[in-house]
């Protein structure tokens, strides 16, 4: 949603143009306070994902908070960019990245800041080395080890220490180690759940960096958890990183995460009452998204978001309660980063009043 507004600072939050995508700064700090509480002191360290946020302020805001590893992780070249233009000192793609133009892009960064990027085949090792020895840059290469999602990385052990073997071998690259992601299949709020299905994902990954080890590499990262599985692959003895993204922002998928608040939301008032028990809002598909359902409605029992089109949102109102025009709700996406990547800014709000805004610079950023 491309648009001029920005709200200044002591603004009250009801004063606010909606639809307004707006960040609750207890809550993200709170969650921030979280991460690096837990990861002081431990070998494993946070490198947040930037895929959910998109915007260097908040980066660099949980680089300086702690417990992370000083950098960040990027979904797309054009993330990483928007990262390292921002002053982040070290993004690691953590998709493959084979286009050409895009590899020579990915090089360049190298020599502003160190770059990571993931890799599962030969032919793209080279093709990256082949780049960054003509740019005279070195680019960290990171094996990524497919484990349950169907999607990039290596299948087997084998091919991964034969990858592992080339890369350390090309100029122009440096072998850092292996990368997985993974989602819960069946989410629970019981942590013995969370750490069977952790310990059950992230076995291929330490059983690749045996391996690798076995055949006379070193393996300096092992790259892998995310929000669900935080406190429990960070308590890994091998795994270096965790590249933890959902809980900052937070989305009602993971509400069986109590550890984190929900700091991102989007704001809008009631527009029309057309009968009762219904009540229409300004934010639909184009403010909230809609990738992973509804969003939930905050605060306010008895109020339901059952319908969204792309400007609008309708609402049931339950027996008893009603809604008035002009009247503002609260609105908890259903996914976030889609939901991030539709904005322009970041309304941050405490105590009831804009606190700051913060660009959102790598909105839109699909390449």
């Amino acid at each position: 949603m491309h648009d001029l507004y920005r709200p200044k600072p002591g603004t009250p939050v009801e004063d606010l143009d909606t639809p307004c995508l707006v960040l609750d700064m207890d809550a993200l700090d709170h969650n921030m306070d979280v991460m690096a509480g837990f990861y002081e002191g431990r070998h494993s360290k946070l490198r947040g994902h930037s895929k959910n946020h998109k915007t260097p302020a908040i980066a660099m805001r949980q680089i300086r908070r702690g417990g992370t590893v000083g950098g960040v992780c990027a979904a797309k070249v054009a993330e990483a960019e928007v990262m390292v233009h921002g002053g982040v000192p070290s993004v690691f793609v953590t998709s493959e990245v084979v286009d050409p133009a895009k590899i020579e892009r990915l090089c360049n960064l190298a020599r502003e800041a160190e770059i990571l990027v993931a890799c599962d085949t030969e032919d793209n090792a080279r093709d990256i080395s082949s780049a960054a020895t003509r740019l005279g840059v070195n680019v960290g290469l990171v094996i990524e080890q497919e484990t349950g999602l169907v999607r990039c990385g290596v299948q087997e052990v084998e091919p991964g220490v034969a990858l592992a073997r080339l890369i350390d071998a090309l100029p122009g690259l440096s072998f850092k180690g292996v990368m997985s992601h993974q989602m819960m299949s069946e989410p629970s709020s019981d942590r013995e759940d969370r750490v069977t299905e952790a310990h059950r994902l992230i076995q291929p990954v330490l059983d690749l960096r045996e391996a690798v080890l076995a055949a006379g590499l070193p393996v300096e990262i092992i790259s892998t958890g995310e929000t669900w599985s935080y406190d429990v692959a960070g308590e890994m003895p091998e795994v270096t990183e965790i590249q933890g993204g959902s809980y900052l922002v937070m989305e009602t998928g993971y509400d069986y995460m109590p550890d984190f608040q929900f700091a991102g939301k989007v704001l809008t008032t009631i527009i029309s009452t057309p009968k009762p028990g219904v009540a229409v809002g300004d934010a639909g598909a184009r403010a909230v998204g809609g990738l992973k359902g509804l969003p939930r409605v905050e605060g306010r029992p008895g109020v339901e978001a059952v319908e969204m089109d792309t400007d609008r949102t309708i609402f049931q109102v339950a027996d008893g309660l009603t809604l008035e025009v002009g009247d503002q709700l609260t609105l908890i996406p259903g996914q976030q980063d889609a939901m991030v990547s539709r904005w322009d800014r970041f309304v941050g709000i405490r105590n009831g009043v804009v606190e700051t805004v913060w660009d959102i610079q790598a909105r839109g950023c699909h390449n």
